[in-house]
């Protein structure tokens, strides 16, 4: 069974059915029959205006039609139950101008088997290629890289959670100006002093060269003399290229496993381009009409992807870093390959999908990167043959700015008449991070035009290196821990930097506050920990003693997921923890149908915050009798249903802090 969610609205949707049939009127197609929580918990558990599109329908007053929805509701006795919805529910009434409110039988509830998952259990369930992270291999990660990547992560989970096949990938991107600039920094400028990682001299080396840039304009030929090295892949200045970048990724990988993130394969660009598979998509490209050489105006001498109605979301703005310097334009038409022969991040990316959905002939081989989980496209002539790629539907996680790109990639395959592929790609857009005046202003950034938030630069050196988070927020953890029995303090610092990047919308821009991050009270992470080691160690408590008074083999049946008898009334802590233990399967499906990660986040906080009212509220170890034995159960299933949700989110769920 899925939800209580879909029950209800499955027994309402045969009640609005059999007053159509009766007025003698078939059911229209598009008519939607809705349940969910109320705006106010006195309405009830559930509630649905099912009636109010009915009203034009029959031409009956609205709360006429709930009372007799209400009235059918109720009748419903399927499944056994002496009460409607197969005795889920326990009473239902109708209130102006024609709302139904329900509420639950609980004892029912707590008999029934509730999750979330796919409708057709019998059928393979799709394949999702979730990409994520994607960082330029040239220097350090920061805070606004690493929350692509914990987004990335939980709709992995996420996925995973309700039934799909999800196939994780980081692209890397050896090929682009980013890289080109570092090398270009580590053979004309650099950076002097001591660094811990390759990733931070990196760092300092990247901010160097643009300023070389800026100071000798003509220094960027050198960056396009390696950008054509490291595409051709057959000179010094190209195996500097590789090694650096192999170098970062390492780093990064190592990097973000400390937050929990995971991979199934990285796909370099360089092998996407010489072992064939953009010549493949090029090949395909050239059929179509909508790929042209431009013989005239500034875009003469580029391969284009002419702008088309499909993609509608896309701004009329060709980034200036797409052409060839000198060319930059405003223009709806994409540049595929520059008039310099150079191709741009779209184009390969366009190759990219073709083969993410199985549309190319080419295929990769692989070998082993880092850990025997982890795999990488290999070179050619290397590698072993494994099956990746061959979506279902392909989720790319990329900041808003790539909107454009995203949507021509989109278009791409729609002039190909893989309309279906095009349908299931989806951009997950989510807000860059930025830093908040003070934390700007501690970085050393001018902050004395008052704006509200900085932007993170990596041309100039300005940023917070995950890294340098991480250990700032261990020191933070280890100064105010009175125990350390439990978690270390890093795995704690970890999953309070990975909830606080996650609890935002994802539209939402994140102005990083240095100090607000490393808060460890409120809506946090650490809070999250904290209330799941409250309910593990007074389960443990009630274990104890239930092994000292009752015979072996029989406490465990304190915390099994059978219910016991439930009370004859509710206190209300205890009603209010139930409620929000019932929401977790509808919390889970509306995060993936909405892939909205914060969901989960914002579910986890308040199912926590109801358990301690909870705990605060309602005696448990010194409760008496069935009443006793209903709140360990009450707590057993809360601290089942927060491991699940720290699952998802990628949190741990400690039984000792």
């Amino acid at each position: 069974m899925s939800t209580v969610q879909q029950l209800l609205a499955d027994a309402l949707r045969e009640q609005v059915a059999r007053l159509l049939r009766e007025a003698g009127l078939e059911c229209p197609a598009d008519l939607q029959v809705q349940v969910g929580p109320p705006s106010h918990a006195q309405h009830g558990d559930y509630a649905s205006n099912a009636a109010m599109p009915l009203a034009r329908l029959l031409r009956r007053a609205p709360l006429s039609i709930a009372a007799e929805l209400c009235d059918g509701l109720l009748a419903d006795a399927s499944g056994g139950g002496d009460v409607g919805a197969g005795g889920l529910l326990a009473h239902v009434e109708a209130v102006a101008p024609g709302f139904l409110n329900m509420r639950l039988n609980w004892r029912r509830w707590a008999e029934m088997d509730f999750d979330a998952g796919r409708e057709d259990a019998h059928a393979p369930p799709p394949k999702v290629v979730i990409e994520h992270t994607s960082i330029n291999p040239n220097k350090a990660a920061h805070i606004g890289h690493l929350r692509n990547s914990c987004i990335g992560d939980t709709l992995a989970r996420l996925y995973k959670r309700v039934g799909y096949r999800v196939e994780v990938h980081n692209y890397i991107d050896d090929l682009g100006n980013q890289l080109a600039d570092t090398v270009v920094g580590l053979l004309h400028t650099g950076a002097e002093g001591a660094y811990a990682r390759f990733g931070d001299y990196c760092w300092d080396t990247y901010a160097a060269v643009n300023r070389a840039y800026a100071a000798t304009p003509s220094m960027t030929e050198e960056r396009t003399r390696v950008l054509h090295e490291l595409e051709e892949g057959r000179s010094s200045t190209a195996w500097i290229g590789e090694l650096v970048a192999e170098r970062i990724v390492r780093e990064h990988t190592e990097e973000m496993r400390r937050f929990g993130i995971r991979y199934d394969v990285l796909v370099w660009e360089s092998h996407l381009v010489r072992q064939g598979f953009w010549a493949a998509a090029f090949a395909k490209l050239k059929t179509t009409p909508a790929f042209v050489l431009a013989e005239e105006g500034k875009l003469a001498g580029c391969w284009v992807l002419k702008h088309g109605s499909c993609a509608e979301d896309a701004t009329d703005q060709v980034d200036a870093e797409e052409l060839a310097p000198g060319q930059a334009d405003h223009s709806a038409d994409k540049v595929l390959v520059r008039s310099n022969g150079i191709l741009t991040y779209t184009a390969k990316d366009i190759a990219y999908h073709l083969w993410k959905f199985g549309l190319l002939d080419q295929t990769f081989k692989y070998t082993r990167f880092a850990t025997d989980s982890l795999w990488t496209t290999a070179p050619a002539g290397a590698g072993v043959r494994k099956r990746f790629g061959q979506a279902d539907i392909v989720l790319n996680v990329i900041d808003h700015r790539q909107q454009y790109p995203q949507a021509m990639v989109k278009q791409a395959l729609e002039a190909l008449g893989f309309i279906r592929q095009a349908e299931r790609l989806r951009h997950v857009s989510y807000g860059v991070v930025s830093l908040s005046p003070g934390t700007a202003a501690e970085l050393g950034i001018d902050t004395s035009d008052g704006k509200g938030s900085y932007a993170m630069s990596g041309r100039q050196g300005i940023g917070i290196k995950v890294a340098d988070m991480l250990q700032l927020m261990e020191r933070v953890i280890e100064e105010k821990r009175s125990r350390r029995t439990g978690l270390t303090s890093e795995a704690i610092a970890a999953a309070a930097i990975r909830y606080y990047l996650l609890r935002y919308n994802l539209q939402t821009e994140v102005v990083f506050d240095l100090h607000k991050a490393t808060e460890i009270t409120g809506n946090t992470g650490v809070y999250l920990l904290y209330a799941h080691a409250r309910a593990a160690s007074l389960l443990a408590k009630a274990e104890q003693e239930a092994s000292e008074k009752v015979r072996p083999g029989e406490a465990g049946e304190l915390v099994s997921s059978k219910a016991p008898p439930f009370p004859a009334v509710l206190e209300a802590a205890e009603y209010a923890l139930l409620r929000q233990l019932a929401y977790w399967p509808e919390t889970l499906e509306a995060a993936a149908e909405e892939r909205a990660p914060n969901l989960i986040g914002t579910y986890a906080y308040e199912l926590a915050t109801a358990f301690n009212t909870f705990y605060a509220a309602c005696p448990i170890l010194k409760a008496e009798g069935e009443r006793r034995s209903f709140r360990i159960w009450l707590t057993a299933k809360y601290k089942m249903t927060l491991a699940d949700a720290l699952q998802v989110l990628g949190l741990p769920a400690p039984n000792r802090m």
